[in-house]
C-alpha cells in the first residue's frame, strides 16, 4: 500500500492541529515527519507518529515549549529544550549551528533537556542544503548492553555526518547497534529475518531473529566492543557539552525524555573555497564507484544514495505504509 506525499502530510498536520499545535509548528513537524518516511525512514516517519502523540498525551513532551539559550562560549551555545518537541528543537539547533558557522566558520549547538529527534539524518539533509559539513549526534535511554555485559547500560546513540555535494548530499546515519529497535519491529512485522546477525537471544546465541532479540534486548552493537565504546562517548560528548541528562540519568526516569544532543556544523565554503571542496568529493566518490562490486551487489553506494534513489521513487509513486499503523493514524 502506498500513500502520496501531500495525503500523508495532511494526515499528520491535522492530528498535530488537534494536539493542541499551533499551524506553524505543526506544519514543520508534519513536513519532517512525512520526509522521514519518503525517504524509506519509516521507523521514525510513520511508524513513530502514534508513539510521538502518545508522549504528548503523557505529558513529556511540551508542544508549546521552545529551546531557550543558556550560555555562550565563542562559536559552542548551550541550550535547554524545555521538552519541547524533539524534531522542533533538533531542526531549530542544526539552524542556530548553520547561523554561526557562517559567521565564523565553525558552530556548535550542545542542546539539553530535549525530546528523541527522530530520524537523526534529517539534521544532516538540512546542514548539507545549507551547504555545511555537519556532525551531530544525541543520548538515550539505556537500550543496548556494553560489550561483555547483559544488562543494557549504554545507549543506541545515533550519529550523523553530513557532507555537502551538488550531485547529491553524502549523509551518514547511524546507531550504534547493528540495527536499531524501530528497524527489527519492521522486520517482524514483516515476519522477516534480519540479514545479518542483530543480537542475541535468552541463551546469549548471536541470532538473526528480531523477536528473539527484542525479547532479550541484547542488541548487538556495531563492531562489538568498538560500537560499544563509541556508544559511550557519544553519551560523555552529549551529557558534558550540554550539562544535559547522561543516558545513566534518562534511564531514572519512567520513559525516555529530556535527552542530550550536540549538533556542530562547518562551513566548507568558507573554509576549504567551494572549488577544492567539490574536487575532493568527487574524487573520492569517483573512486568508490569505480571499486568492483561482490558478486551480491550491482554496485556500491555512498552513504545517503540510497536515500536519493527511494526518495525519488517514493514521490513517484508514493510512500509504502503499513495498513495497520496507516489506519491508526487516520483514526487519530
Amino acid at each position: 500500500m502506498r500513500v502520496p506525499f501531500s495525503k500523508m502530510y495532511n494526515e499528520f498536520l491535522r492530528v498535530l492541529l488537534k494536539a493542541g499545535f499551533v499551524e506553524e509548528r505543526a506544519a514543520l513537524c508534519a513536513q519532517l515527519f512525512t520526509e522521514s518516511s519518503l525517504d524509506g525512514v519509516h521507523s521514525h516517519g510513520l511508524n513513530r507518529f502514534p508513539e510521538f502523540i502518545r508522549h504528548i498525551k503523557k505529558g513529556y513532551v511540551d508542544i508549546h515549549a521552545s529551546p531557550e539559550k543558556v550560555e555562550t562560549f565563542g562559536s559552542l551555545e548551550r541550550w535547554d529544550g524545555n521538552l519541547g518537541p524533539g524534531n522542533l528543537n533538533a531542526h531549530f539547533s542544526m539552524g542556530r549551528a548553520i547561523q554561526i558557522a557562517n559567521k565564523t566558520g565553525v558552530g556548535c549547538v550542545a542542546l539539553r533537556n530535549t525530546n528523541h529527534w527522530m530520524r537523526g539524518g534529517t539534521y544532516g539533509w538540512q546542514a548539507a542544503d545549507a551547504n555545511c559539513i555537519a556532525i551531530c549526534f544525541t543520548n538515550t535511554e539505556p537500550n543496548l548492553p556494553p560489550w561483555g555485559g547483559i544488562d543494557c547500560r549504554i545507549g543506541n546513540n545515533p550519529f550523523v555526518i553530513a557532507v555537502p555535494r551538488t550531485n547529491g548530499h553524502i549523509v551518514l546515519d547511524m546507531a550504534m547497534s547493528q540495527f536499531s529497535y524501530g528497524k527489527m519491529e519492521s522486520y517482524m512485522r514483516n515476519r522477516e529475518a534480519l540479514p545479518v546477525y542483530g543480537g542475541f537471544d535468552y541463551k546469549g546465541n548471536l541470532t538473526c531473529s528480531p523477536d528473539e532479540i527484542i525479547k532479550s534486548r541484547r542488541l548487538l552493537p556495531i563492531g562489538y566492543w568498538k560500537g560499544s565504546g563509541l556508544a559511550i562517548m557519544l553519551d560523555l560528548l552529549t551529557s558534558l557539552l550540554s550539562k544535559g541528562r547522561s543516558t545513566y540519568m534518562v534511564g531514572e526516569l519512567k520513559e525516555e525524555y529530556g535527552v542530550s544532543q550536540v549538533f556542530i556544523c562547518f562551513n566548507g565554503i568558507h573554509l576549504l573555497g567551494s572549488s577544492f571542496l567539490d574536487n575532493v568529493i568527487e574524487e573520492i566518490i569517483d573512486f568508490i564507484h569505480g571499486t568492483t562490486p561482490s558478486g551480491e551487489n550491482e554496485r556500491v553506494y555512498y552513504p545517503g544514495e540510497r536515500t536519493l534513489v527511494t526518495r525519488k521513487l517514493n514521490r513517484e509513486k508514493g510512500i509504502p505504509v503499513d495498513p495497520l499503523i496507516w489506519q491508526k493514524v487516520l483514526e487519530m
